[in-house]
């Protein structure tokens, strides 16, 4: 069940406190609180930390790893979303070592490139969608982590 909100953060049905119960499919909630800031911050930065691999090597899969096994326990806002974002960049692995096979049947150079695209935006979209404390879920995902 959704409940709706109203705009000073109660329960327009039975006036609760500015919280969501609609969850995803794992069972988090789909928005956390406005009062859960470090959560949020915590979750935005879990996908943001991602991007440290175009400075250091491997860093895409160690930036949201690190971030989710040091946050995890604090909230399952950042759980859900650490997962989410470790999962998504072991996927972009995966797709960019099939991508680097296909260099030599030369579709493989627009591939990386299309990846290296592909990684900067979700990864954007998902971090703003996470300071909102809205559970984002990024396509092409293969689910490592539950």
């Amino acid at each position: 069940m959704m409940r709706i909100l109203r705009a000073n953060g109660g329960c327009a049905d039975c006036g609760e406190s500015d919280t969501m119960e609609a969850r995803n499919d794992n069972g988090v909630n789909a928005m956390v609180g406005q009062d859960d800031k470090q959560a949020r911050l915590w979750a935005t930065v879990c996908h943001l930390a991602a991007l440290v691999g175009y400075i250091v090597p491997m860093g895409h899969v160690l930036g949201p790893l690190v971030v989710w096994l040091l946050k995890r326990n604090d909230s399952p806002f950042v759980d859900d979303q650490g997962k989410e974002a470790l999962n998504f960049q072991l996927s972009l692995t995966i797709y960019g070592m099939i991508a680097a096979l296909l260099v030599f049947v030369l579709i493989g150079l627009p591939l990386l490139l299309a990846l290296m695209v592909i990684q900067v935006v979700f990864v954007i979209v998902a971090a703003v969608k996470a300071n909102e404390g809205q559970a984002y879920r990024y396509p092409m995902t293969i689910r490592f982590f539950k």
